[in-house]
């Protein structure tokens, strides 16, 4: 029998783990990534800032596991009435039981000449890609660079280059455009103002109830005007994978899409057991992934003793965040409850979160590094 996880972000790699110990040893376990490396997606504007950084976000992904194969490859479709994943390399891989975990792209909504124009931010090299432009654009004289989306990620990433620009002293204004009435708008509204305040602290030009229309090679045109740039980086959504065309599968609380697969994650729109939509974040994947592992193991156990039948019962999930955690250049936001920090406990909060993380997936010198790299700086709470 054959169980496969579709990639290794945070769902996979927390499921694979949970697998490795539940699943029969006669089970053979696979995780096939385009890239057989995991990169700790959170931490990754970082790296706009410290280049260096790179190496501690990423882990191999044979590091991680101890008896899964890793097969490195592009999945291009997944057939589940034959139980059957097509591979870019024209190969193909039969399951019993998968589960996808193919993460999402960024969305450009078919905004004309955005996709064309932006650097999204979902891998290293496109942090690569905005730190050269924002250093060409800084050894030039400055200018401005936008960016599109004040979700977390669009948040991090205008705090950080903000950071990067007083710290090069150099001539470089960051404007952040949210089409919502508040940064971080799906977040509660306490940890909302802390962060449009943290924003503010690091001189970010913050811009909300404003609505891209398109983009040139010069600006963003939006309802309210056109917004000049110099670069341009769009962290304004997420779409489901291509392997799936582009959509994010619709699963209810026990993550299932059939009797054989199940999806989790950033690939998965997911409404939990008391109706509530997840949000698509890290920390939900994680989360998902430790009942997704359940209802694996339980999958696998009917297939080995049913050829076919009812669908066996399966743990239910409900979303329930013991808090929210954001970098914003130097420093930080946290709400743990009702309570929002900033300043030396939030950075504390967020390091220590992160290198919880890192060291479970098997990477205790990265651990080790981010710890260094993201104490300090004092401040206070709301």
């Amino acid at each position: 029998m054959r169980v496969v996880v579709l990639g290794g972000g945070y769902a996979g790699v927390v499921l694979t783990d949970k697998l490795e110990d539940r699943l029969p040893a006669d089970v053979d376990l696979v995780v096939v990534d385009e890239t057989g490396e995991h990169l700790v997606q959170h931490e990754l504007h970082r790296a706009i800032r410290r280049p260096e950084f790179a190496g501690d976000i990423v882990v191999p992904l044979d590091d991680i596991f101890d008896r899964t194969r890793v097969e490195v490859a592009t999945v291009e479709s997944v057939d589940r009435d034959a139980r059957e994943i097509a591979l870019a390399d024209g190969t193909s891989l039969e399951y019993d039981v998968a589960a996808v975990c193919l993460g999402a792209a960024s969305a450009f909504y078919g905004l004309p000449g955005v996709e064309e124009h932006a650097v999204p931010l979902k891998r290293l090299s496109d942090a690569s890609q905005i730190r050269s432009e924002f250093e060409a654009l800084a050894e030039s004289g400055g200018g401005t660079v936008v960016v599109g989306g004040a979700g977390l990620s669009g948040v991090q990433t205008a705090g950080e280059l903000a950071a990067f620009a007083r710290e090069e002293n150099a001539a470089v204004d960051v404007v952040l455009l949210e089409q919502l009435d508040s940064v971080a708008p799906s977040f509660p509204e306490r940890f909302q103002r802390a962060v449009r305040d943290e924003l503010d602290r690091e001189g970010v030009d913050v811009r909300t109830g404003v609505t891209v229309s398109r983009a040139t090679d010069e600006a963003v045109e939006t309802e309210s005007g056109d917004v000049p740039y110099d670069v341009f980086v769009w962290t304004g959504g997420i779409r489901g994978p291509d392997a799936l065309d582009g959509e994010r599968v619709d699963v209810r609380a026990d993550f299932s899409v059939d009797d054989r697969t199940v999806a989790v994650g950033d690939a998965a729109r997911v409404v939990d057991s008391e109706g509530a939509a997840v949000p698509a974040s890290a920390q939900a994947a994680v989360r998902e992934a430790r009942v997704a592992a359940r209802n694996v193991e339980t999958l696998v156990a009917d297939a080995r003793e049913h050829e076919d039948g009812f669908r066996p019962r399966l743990e239910q999930y409900t979303f329930d965040s013991p808090g929210w955690l954001v970098s914003v250049g130097d420093g930080a936001v946290a709400q743990v409850g009702p309570t929002v920090f900033r300043g030396t406990a939030a950075r504390a909060a967020k390091s220590g979160v992160g290198a919880s993380y890192l060291a479970a997936a098997g990477g205790a010198r990265e651990a080790v590094a981010l710890l260094s790299e993201e104490f300090g700086a004092a401040g206070d709470r709301e």
